[in-house]
């Protein structure tokens, strides 16, 4: 097997996707050195891997987001690949650029495709051009008045976007002309400081929207195959909170162009490794647009992994080596259900604030149809200096009913104490008519389901 071309991989994350992709390195027989600030130096991936190394403090602008520190302890190490996991500088073309440069495989799309497709704007004018539509939009704004110009011309309620990054930030939904100058500051300052960079852009806002992304892996052989969609629409503040496959909003011709759009997207960019593409859907005129496009491994990429029994992570170390895709778009096929709700040690009757401390007692739910991604153990110390995900339960059957069935079973079983989670909000969800009837959209969490709670 050609992945056996990387000797030793450096894990440059930590957390789940840390284990995560420990484990895939040992399923290939490569050794794995894990990068740890000094919070992590006890992280479950430190021990797991052949070998930990410190890259500084527990800040992570002092250590997982220094590309020059990384690629230094890579090397030194003795790795001829880094994987970025998710998030810090998966989506950073220079840091891919920087490995390049050093002499090590980044796991990852060349910089070239990271820079095309991880500029929201440039992506949404690169889907325009070969005819895949985007959700009616403007260019870069650089000023209030062209914001207000576009705004008039289509309609409020529309929503600022930030050019860089996602997970919510620079996002600001304005339905009003007076709010539109505030709320383009504040996108911007945000922008800025989450992603060094504030440039901004708007679209028409899609009141009833559902969020729908297409799991794609490409090589350097030309192949690009699709593994179908997820729906990720249970959302709070833009931030996905349970994801599925399949949708249960569209159907197989729905699930068709959807899945030749992103391998035609793909293919344009020439895309080498694991990537998602992923498109608003309009719950009421059922028409379908571009989104953006994540050049990395997603959080949820488990459900894929479940409905379809191939391995992305083993498959994104392989394609990186320089092997083919390991299987055909025909040897594809979906069964089952599969759902995935993201454990967080936050406190949701409390506007969700994180909650660090040491967890006491660490138990995860086992079974038929049950995996749990997770860093945690009995004793460990949830820092605060990153995001407060603490596990991934995901279950898969034979359709939606008894994944939702088996998925409340889960959540009853997982027992954690010394922090709070937000698996008793989970809970609540999935006993909702709603949810149960697939009839959830981006805003129905805050919109619906919180206000509903609330007045209990």
């Amino acid at each position: 097997m050609a992945a056996a071309l990387f000797k030793r991989i450096f894990v440059a994350n930590r957390g789940e996707i840390a284990v995560r992709v420990v484990r895939a390195c040992d399923q290939l027989g490569i050794e794995s050195v894990a990068a740890v600030s000094l919070a992590d130096r006890d992280s479950l991936a430190a021990r797991m891997a052949t070998r930990a190394v410190c890259i500084g403090p527990a800040s992570a602008t002092q250590s997982y987001l220094r590309p020059e520190i990384l690629i230094t302890a890579a090397l030194g190490s003795g790795c001829d690949a880094i994987h970025p996991g998710y998030g810090f500088l998966s989506e950073r073309a220079q840091f891919s650029r920087m490995c390049a440069e050093a002499g090590i495989t980044f796991i990852g799309p060349a910089p070239e495709a990271i820079e095309v497709m991880g500029d929201k704007l440039s992506a949404v004018q690169l889907a325009e051009e070969v005819g895949v539509p985007r959700v009616p939009g403007s260019g870069r704004v650089d000023n209030s008045d062209s914001a207000r110009e576009f705004a008039r011309a289509h309609g409020y309620p529309v929503l600022i976007k930030a050019s860089a990054g996602g997970g919510g930030r620079g996002m600001r939904v304005v339905r009003r002309d007076e709010d539109l100058l505030s709320q383009l500051a504040a996108a911007a300052a945000e922008a800025q400081a989450a992603f060094g960079d504030a440039s901004l852009y708007v679209e028409k806002f899609i009141e009833r929207a559902r969020h729908i992304e297409i799991q794609i892996i490409g090589d350097a052989h030309g192949n690009v195959v699709h593994l179908g969609e997820r729906d990720c629409s249970t959302q709070r503040r833009h931030q996905k909170l349970i994801e599925e496959a399949p949708s249960p909003a569209i159907d197989e011709s729905l699930r068709q162009q959807l899945a030749e759009a992103a391998v035609k997207l793909a293919r344009h960019v020439r895309y080498v490794g694991v990537g998602t593409v992923e498109f608003v859907f309009d719950d009421d005129t059922r028409r379908w647009y571009f989104l953006e496009m994540n050049t990395r491994i997603q959080v949820e990429h488990p459900v894929t992994e479940m409905v379809t029994g191939r391995d992305l992570v083993v498959e994104q170390i392989r394609v990186a080596a320089g092997e083919p895709i390991s299987f055909t778009q025909q040897d594809v096929a979906l069964t089952g259900h599969a759902i995935e709700c993201r454990i967080n040690a936050e406190d949701a009757g409390a506007n969700f604030a994180p909650r660090p401390g040491r967890i006491q007692t660490w138990v995860t739910p086992t079974g038929e149809g049950v995996r749990v991604d997770t860093h945690c153990f009995p004793g460990y110390l949830v820092p605060p200096y990153y995001d407060s995900l603490l596990a991934k339960i995901i279950v898969h059957a034979h359709d939606r009913a008894e994944a939702v069935a088996r998925m409340r079973d889960a959540l009853d079983r997982l027992q954690v104490s010394g922090v709070p989670t937000t698996a008793p909000f989970h809970q609540q969800v999935l006993d909702h008519p709603d949810f149960a009837n697939g009839a959830v959209t981006t805003r129905w969490v805050e919109e619906t389901f919180m206000p509903a709670t609330q007045q209990a």
